[in-house]
């Protein structure tokens, strides 16, 4: 399976210095998932894979793996969150060759191209706005006839000259030989006045949500309506003694490698100290 957060389904990062033999060099592309598995299996006794693992955290922290169970004193949550997609097949065969749900991740890939983002709130005229200062024209699709997003982001999109929204529209399918060539979309979906409309396009970017992948721990950690891990302001501490949460399954707002690895690394300091406290 996946690592479980968005960076497992990156396929290249433009700059990451030391992820080939230690080279610093500012165009190096790797593989990121096959790095992050070969990290946890280097330094982990029990390795990256597949097991099923069942956790509970009420009374003590147990980790059931398929047939062993192990007791925990600490845990670090940073399982991530994941990107909601529309369930079209030609958006699965097109990830990651044109499919993208991060625009600060992938942008600068279509520099100068024409590219679609897909939503109508917050989070979808941010990256609108956002792609617009690196692409020559971004076309937002909205199912509605209107925008969820603030009356402030809501300008900002409305003022941009080459953000072009395509109001009442629906994607049925992405198309292309080499990637992301093209975009089919119904307008006013069942209604009289149907139609079926194509633009051209290089790149497809998802905005409409993510998901956390919180789920396991619901029964044992507070989380918001949303489903993310409530954590007290600037900490990673949850409600549960020794249990703390970092990363995006505790972030709504940013979404960043690196506010990730920032936050992991606070979650990891305070379970040290708290085994030191115990000791």
């Amino acid at each position: 399976g996946d690592a479980g957060d968005d960076a497992g389904t990156i396929d290249n990062v433009e700059i990451w210095a030391n992820l080939s033999g230690g080279t610093t060099n500012d165009s190096v592309r790797g593989d990121v998932y096959e790095t992050r598995v070969a990290d946890a299996e280097q330094f982990s006794d029990t390795g990256a894979s597949d097991e099923t693992l069942v956790i509970t955290l009420d009374t003590q922290i147990t980790i059931a793996k398929n047939s062993s169970i192990e007791i925990a004193v600490v845990a670090d949550l940073a399982t991530g969150a994941t990107a909601k997609y529309l369930g079209l097949e030609s958006e699965e065969k097109y990830r990651g060759s044109g499919v993208s749900a991060c625009a600060t991740c992938d942008g600068f890939f279509y520099r100068g191209k024409d590219v679609a983002v897909v939503g109508g709130g917050d989070t979808a005229c941010e990256e609108a706005a956002y792609l617009a200062g690196l692409c020559k024209k971004v076309y937002l699709i909205v199912r509605k006839d209107f925008l969820r997003a603030s009356k402030a982001m809501q300008d900002r999109v409305m003022k941009t000259e080459n953000i072009e929204i395509l109001w009442e529209h629906n994607t049925k399918e992405l198309t292309g030989e080499n990637g992301v060539e093209g975009c089919t979309l119904i307008k006013k979906a069942g209604t009289p006045m149907e139609e079926e409309v194509k633009i051209a396009i290089d790149g497809f970017f998802l905005a409409i949500g993510h998901h956390p992948n919180s789920d396991v721990f619901a029964n044992f950690v507070d989380t918001d309506k949303q489903g993310y891990i409530l954590t007290q302001a600037g900490t990673p501490m949850t409600n549960v003694k020794g249990v703390f949460a970092c990363g995006d399954v505790q972030d709504p707002n940013y979404r960043q490698a690196i506010t990730s690895a920032a936050s992991g690394c606070q979650a990891a300091i305070e379970a040290e100290r708290f085994l030191a406290e115990l000791n």
